[in-house]
């Protein structure tokens, strides 16, 4: 930063530790919101899905195998839509007794370096089997601190695709009136 100039202000709570044990409401967005990761279709039986393509099957594997990677990520609910990712991630490390606020710089070992190593694998597949695809900047995050807003939160993930085909940014909606 250059006498308090040119620096993006954080989105993160700023007493907040994002190592510390909780739930974590993400949301992660594709670059120019581009359609990636498939279409949103209706099923027979009345909801909605998303039909992958192929990086879109990459992402959601790619999400299910954070604990692999980070052992004090649990996940809850998440849905993969053509152009963002909503997941909750449950922190738990059950010896941690520290607390320490965010800050900029390097992050490991929270909820910063979770998202960026699952950016990470996503994107390094994509360039590396010639895929078109790229991130956003940055992500949204929530900490969850009520078991309202759980539920709130899990309910909206769970009618997210339905929510797409009627009010969604997909194709068929951009030119209704």
């Amino acid at each position: 930063m250059y006498k308090n100039k040119f620096r993006v202000t954080s989105a993160r709570l700023p007493c907040w530790d994002y190592g510390s044990n909780g739930l974590y409401y993400v949301t992660i967005c594709t670059k120019d919101r581009m359609h990636y990761w498939g279409d949103i279709v209706a099923e027979p039986d009345g909801l909605a899905s998303l039909n992958r393509s192929a990086i879109g099957e990459i992402a959601h594997n790619n999400w299910l195998d954070i604990p692999n990677h980070f052992s004090f990520i649990e996940l809850d609910d998440f849905v993969i839509m053509p152009n963002h990712i909503h997941g909750i991630l449950y922190i738990n490390k059950p010896d941690k007794i520290s607390w320490e606020f965010n800050k900029f710089g390097k992050q490991s070992q929270n909820l910063a370096s979770d998202i960026r190593g699952f950016k990470a694998s996503v994107k390094t597949y994509a360039t590396t089997n010639g895929v078109e695809f790229d991130w956003q900047p940055r992500y949204h995050d929530h900490v969850i601190r009520t078991e309202k807003e759980y539920l709130n939160i899990c309910r909206y993930i769970a009618n997210n695709p339905g929510e797409w085909l009627l009010n969604g940014d997909n194709v068929d909606n951009l030119y209704k009136t």
